[in-house]
């Protein structure tokens, strides 16, 4: 009598908690989709970052070139106006 009273409540909690192990199931399948998302955006956001620090050097790279161009560009207009003394003295 005791083991069939075992049987009888072994079977009724397998029945009751059949639902709730699908349930937990789909969870964790749902959690799974979750951790494949979190993974590719986390490959991403490296992948932005790594471009992100590139784009950086070449803008610094640019700056340079700017600067250096713009002192020339300085230095040629000061000269150029000492020459257009220069003519006008002599003319």
């Amino acid at each position: 009598m005791e083991n069939e009273l075992k049987d009888a409540l072994t079977a009724i909690l397998k029945a009751e908690l059949s639902p709730v192990l699908v349930r937990f199931d789909g969870i964790d399948s749902r959690l799974d989709g979750i951790d494949t998302r979190l993974d590719r955006l986390e490959l991403e956001q490296s992948q932005i970052k790594q471009a992100v620090l590139e784009t950086n050097e070449i803008v610094k790279r640019l700056e340079n070139v700017q600067e250096q161009q713009h002192r020339i560009i300085e230095l040629l207009s000061a000269r150029s106006i000492e020459q257009e003394a220069k003519l006008k003295k002599i003319i």
